[in-house]
């Protein structure tokens, strides 16, 4: 997988958070006058390079710490080891980790679904807090689009958990549209009339079983 951090969109485009600031200014500079004129890039500026198999444990560790269970049981529910290396393992080019110099300071992680149409999905999206509010998810998201762009998507979908209220501004700022709630249903199989004695069952099947293998091994 190629590494780099420069922006992956072709040089004579603006990037995503440029387009359209210079609209209608009616005025050009020389490649030369432009070149003078841009400043260096600041020290603090946002890496985005492809994910490697050193950043599975700092992605899933992180992803522990966002999608807390008390904030949102969906996001806690679904989140594991497995997602973040099973993601990794079947599409690593929409696997991607962001730097702030030098630091590890977030990811994405998301696939290209081909169907009836092309369109990118985004399963997880993480920002250590450390550097919330310094265009991490804005980067990554916008090299996340233009690789799948790459890749003959048209549209894009996110979920979140309803609760993520800062993920659903994020998300509307950034032009999506279409809000829709999910629906959660909970069933307590304890509680089942029919469940509830099949777990009984297989529990004291389990007993039972522990009982002969501990008299064998007195035996």
């Amino acid at each position: 997988m190629a590494t780099d951090a420069s922006p992956s969109h072709p040089s004579n485009l603006p990037s995503p958070s440029e387009a359209g600031a210079n609209a209608g200014s009616g005025s050009e500079s020389s490649p030369q006058t432009e070149a003078a004129a841009t400043p260096p890039a600041p020290a603090n500026a946002v890496a985005i390079r492809d994910m490697t198999i050193d950043d599975l444990a700092p992605v899933f560790h992180l992803g522990e710490q966002l999608f807390q269970n008390e904030l949102y049981p969906t996001l806690y529910r679904t989140w594991d080891e497995w997602e973040v290396s099973g993601l990794y393992n079947t599409d690593p080019e929409y696997c991607l980790i962001a730097e702030v110099e030098g630091e590890f300071a977030g990811f994405v992680l998301g696939t290209v679904i081909e169907k009836q149409m092309t369109y990118g999905y985004i399963n997880w999206l993480g920002v250590d807090h450390r550097f919330q509010r310094r265009g991490v998810a804005d980067s990554l998201v916008d090299r996340f689009v233009e690789r799948t762009i790459h890749q003959g998507a048209r549209s894009l979908f996110i979920d979140t958990d309803p609760a993520n209220e800062p993920a659903v501004k994020f998300f509307t700022r950034k032009g999506f549209d279409n809000v829709r709630r999910h629906v959660y249903m909970s069933l307590d199989l304890g509680q089942h009339p029919y469940f509830g004695r099949l777990i009984d069952y297989e529990q004291d099947q389990v007993e039972r079983a522990a009982r002969k293998h501990r008299r064998r091994a007195k035996g």
